[in-house]
């Protein structure tokens, strides 16, 4: 990581996260309250639970219901040491924890063995109003559910995040060789830095590997965004907002909806909004909104003129620049 001062570039080193006090609770607390770290804009998370017993007392950190209706496990360990100096597989314990979860056969029930005793604890962070956590909790879940059209597939999968500032090489080669046998498992390095009284957390997905073709380029149009040959697009790959007013399919000033909400922002030229004067990101606008952990932007981002989502709007543009593309290799 460097900084920039007068044209100057500055390395800034990492740091641990021992070095900076933090606890392994800290990270846990961190992920809990900006979960999107690891999601990005691409994916809806809802979390649901932390620090979960199973029926061998073991404890998972953190559970989230993801926009495939899958239930999500993510495992934080502060350093290599923590996870080194461990009896049982960092990777393993993970994997407990998920078959615990494959147990559960409905909405209704995880409400009542895992997200309502969530919003009990955390009360405060919610408007119970008349509702008990279990009314509030399935309210919550059912509408994160359809609204994400996942109803009819709840917890057919069950996905894995571990979460770490390093990695041994012990646990990266069995995340792979899962991975490659069909376990959806991922490794997230955090590395912090620290700059001033700052600091500074970088999250790179570092298994599974992208293929290929995810970084596919075409060459002969450098407008064209980087996208899989296969037609469709990685999400971490997938073009932004600041890209979709380069090309002008959206435009500052705009209005953009909240889906099935109706609440209106204004987009600016950096890409935020503006709500009620306040600038804010649009994944921050509409988390408020949704009540959600983490939301898919532009699936639910609706631009106003046009009446249809940002997610379609990109899907129209870099489809059509396909096709001038493709027809412009024909034509030579």
């Amino acid at each position: 990581m460097y900084i920039i001062k007068n044209k100057k570039a500055e390395k800034v080193e990492a740091v641990t996260f021992a070095e900076l006090g933090f606890s392994e609770n800290d990270i846990e607390e961190l992920l809990r309250c900006n979960i999107d770290m690891l999601c990005g804009e691409e994916e809806s998370m809802l979390i649901v639970g932390r620090q979960v017993k199973n029926e061998k007392l073991g404890r998972s950190d953190l559970t989230a219901v993801d926009n495939n209706g899958s239930i999500v496990l993510i495992e934080i360990k502060r350093d290599v040491k923590d996870i080194e100096s461990r009896k049982e597989a960092f990777e393993f314990q993970a994997i407990r924890y998920a078959a615990s979860y494959a147990t559960i056969q409905s909405p209704d029930e995880l409400v009542k063995t895992v997200f309502a005793p969530y919003i009990e604890k955390y009360r405060s962070e919610f408007e119970l109003g008349e509702l008990t956590s279990y009314e509030l909790g399935i309210r919550k879940l059912t509408e994160f559910l359809e609204a994400n059209d996942a109803a009819n597939d709840f917890n057919k999968k069950q996905n894995i995040i571990l979460a770490a500032s390093d990695f041994d090489e012990q646990t990266l080669s069995a995340v792979a060789w899962l991975n490659y046998n069909g376990v959806d498992i991922s490794c997230f390095k955090l590395i912090p830095y620290r700059v001033n009284d700052a600091i500074f957390i970088d999250a790179d997905k570092i298994l599974p590997l992208a293929e290929y073709d995810e970084y596919y380029i075409n060459l002969l149009d450098k407008t064209m965004p980087t996208v899989k040959r296969k037609g469709t697009h990685s999400r971490r790959s997938l073009p932004k907002i600041d890209e979709m007013l380069n090309w002008g399919v959206v435009k500052p000033g705009d209005i953009i909806v909240a889906k099935n909400y109706g609440n209106e922002a204004t987009l600016l030229e950096n890409g935020n909004v503006s709500v009620n004067g306040q600038e804010l990101s649009m994944q921050a606008w509409l988390k408020e909104i949704f009540g959600w952990s983490s939301i898919q932007t532009y699936v639910f981002a609706v631009h106003k003129e046009s009446g249809k989502t940002l997610s379609q709007i990109r899907a129209e543009y870099m489809e059509k620049k396909a096709e001038e593309t493709a027809k412009k290799i024909i034509e030579e």
